[in-house]
């Protein structure tokens, strides 16, 4: 029968979240009800919030999960009760033009959990985010979003997986396809840009820069991994980026910040046929210009990566795994744990960059 559980609901553009009493249903066929064990807070949580991914408020907050499978519905073969999983905002369809190409993870078709979770107060229905809504004691999915991993891991550092962290390593792994020997830029180090520098040490580059304004987030960054560091309030970065690569500029320069300037810079900071990753997300009124002469003389690759280019199944127990064998150092971005109540004060430290991530521990 359906549940009663606490969850963070942003009700309207711009208000302070609270935590109210919501209702999950039993699940249906193809989906799921995951007892959520940790939950990153998120930037993408407060875009939500403030309006800027869409105005279907109320909004059910939180992505960055992972828990135990409670139950599932009719069909349902991939997760079983008792599962530890991670969650995912990509179930692909598998009969969409991608999947049948053999390329799953830029699936066109991607779906969520069909019925809604509703406010136990009025019956008012929740606008999951990015399809999950894991601010809550349980919530319910599409089976498609659970990506069953090793319970050996830490609750609080899996469910990083799930949004930030992804895809920042499969931005520099997937899309940049950084190799063994390249040199790479990473403009923005906030918990994705920091995730590129750590996928980009897996990966094997030689040379791996880190570009921001704040020296605190640069000191975080050579913890993780980065060679180099470039504080751009103070220096041009396109200089320092060349000069730091014998002239030539980063075979693959990733950028984490989603704004036209630091894009330009990206644009500007790569080698000749070399890599630019967009990472960083912008918002619907930003407008580039580039010089179409430079775009082609300069040749080489501009990709957006979405989610890192991951595909769940394949990328989550392959990362954990990395993880346990201490190959990834995942809770170098758990900077701390609070609880379900304490969400809105963890947008407050993360809009003033003293915190890569808060978790909630449930």
């Amino acid at each position: 029968m359906p549940q009663q559980v606490r969850a963070v609901v942003a009700p309207g553009k711009g208000e302070p979240v609270r935590v109210e009493t919501i209702v999950v249903p039993d699940p249906g066929p193809g989906e799921a009800v995951v007892r959520i064990q940790a939950c990153g807070v998120c930037h993408t949580d407060l875009h939500y919030r403030e309006g800027g991914i869409n105005d279907d408020f109320p909004f059910l907050l939180g992505h960055e999960a992972a828990g135990i499978v409670e139950q599932v519905g009719e069909g349902v073969t991939e997760v079983a009760p008792g599962d530890f999983v991670i969650l995912n905002w990509r179930a692909v369809c598998g009969q969409c033009r991608a999947c049948r190409r053999g390329r799953p993870w830029y699936c066109f078709n991607t779906h969520n959990a069909r019925q809604k979770m509703t406010l136990a107060e009025t019956g008012q229905e929740l606008s999951p985010a990015l399809g999950i809504g894991a601010f809550a004691e349980k919530t319910l999915v599409a089976a498609g979003q659970c990506t069953k991993v090793d319970p050996a891991a830490s609750p609080a550092v899996a469910g990083l997986l799930g949004c930030g962290v992804m895809a920042g390593i499969g931005a520099a792994i997937n899309t940049g396809a950084v190799g063994r020997g390249d040199s790479v830029a990473v403009i923005g180090c906030g918990g994705v840009g920091d995730a590129a520098i750590v996928g980009s040490r897996l990966a094997g580059a030689r040379r791996i820069i880190a570009v921001d304004v704040d020296e605190r987030k640069l000191a975080k960054a050579r913890d993780v991994g980065a060679t180099h560091t470039v504080n751009s309030r103070e220096t041009d970065p396109v200089a320092a980026i060349q000069e730091l690569t014998d002239g030539f500029g980063a075979d693959v320069v990733i950028e984490a910040v989603g704004r036209p300037e630091t894009y330009k810079q990206a644009f500007y900071a790569r080698d000749l046929a070399g890599t630019v990753v967009l990472v960083g997300v912008p918002t619907p009124e930003m407008q580039l210009e580039l010089p179409l002469l430079d775009v082609f003389g300069r040749g080489g690759a501009l990709k957006s990566s979405w989610y890192g280019d991951c595909l769940p199944s394949r990328d989550f127990p392959m990362l954990i795994d990395l993880y346990l064998q201490g190959r990834l150092p995942l809770d170098a971005f758990v900077s701390e744990t609070i609880a379900l109540d304490e969400v809105e004060q963890a947008f407050d430290r993360m809009r003033d960059g003293d915190v890569l991530r808060s978790v909630v521990l449930f």
